[in-house]
């Protein structure tokens, strides 16, 4: 099996989050004809930008790419994603949240991520179930077993070939959010300082669980240096595809 195949994903051994056990995922048999990355990292941590300057790249190169991003994606994935991050909505419940989340991840991945994966599309997923696991099982405090219970019937064993995530200080993402008058801030920016450095923990926890799947890049660096680490870590998993 070549490195840059997508792989379908069953859990098996089993790891432990502080006193939280969750199904460690490991490869299957079923191979993609395409290769899947997903990229992570908390609020202002750069991933939209670089998924952007690697598309081009890959185009550049000749590969076919699908660019899409979680929540959203397609019709109905967009519709929920304007019910999750809306400002207004601030009576939302975090498993309401998890829900939603899972809801639109799975017709995200029926309508647009799995065709284009077998197509033999490159895909770029801005977000995915690491997300949920970061943000509600760990961050909300519902548990990272309880949410992936949620997402593991929602995602039916699609995940990321590989996974690289932004690490940056939570309060330099923030700020590079108040600096981004282009960007529309959405419910989950308005949370406190607290909040988002557990999302951080959550996705260091995640790294250390699963070193095998995710890459782990400085995101607090120039612009430049990130793009370099990141495409380098994108282009290896590719490499003899």
């Amino acid at each position: 099996m070549s490195a840059g195949a997508h792989t379908r994903r069953k859990p098996a051994e089993r790891w432990s989050v502080g006193c939280i056990r969750i199904g460690r995922m490991e490869r299957m048999p079923r191979v993609m004809n395409g290769c899947f990355f997903s990229f992570e990292g908390p609020e202002g941590a750069g991933k939209t930008t670089m998924i952007s300057k690697l598309e081009s790249l890959l185009r550049e190169r000749g590969i076919d790419v699908v660019a899409t991003r979680e929540p959203g994606g397609v019709r109905i994935a967009e519709a929920i994603r304007s019910i999750i991050l809306n400002c207004d909505y601030t009576e939302m419940d975090g498993r309401t949240e998890a829900l939603l989340y899972a809801a639109a991840r799975r017709q995200h991945l029926l309508e647009k991520i799995v065709p284009a994966l077998e197509a033999g599309c490159v895909v770029l997923c801005d977000r995915f179930v690491d997300s949920s696991l970061a943000y509600q099982g760990f961050a909300r405090g519902l548990g990272i077993e309880e949410v992936w219970k949620i997402n593991e019937f929602a995602i039916d064993g699609y995940m990321p070939s590989l996974t690289i995530y932004f690490d940056i200080d939570p309060q330099i993402g923030l700020e590079r959010i108040r600096r981004n008058r282009g960007r529309e801030v959405n419910r989950l920016d308005l949370e406190t300082l607290s909040f988002h450095e557990k999302v951080r923990e959550g996705y260091r926890e995640l790294a250390r669980r699963f070193a095998d799947r995710i890459v782990v890049i400085d995101a607090n660096r120039p612009l430049d240096d990130v793009f370099a680490e990141t495409t380098a870590a994108v282009l290896s998993r590719l490499k003899g595809r």
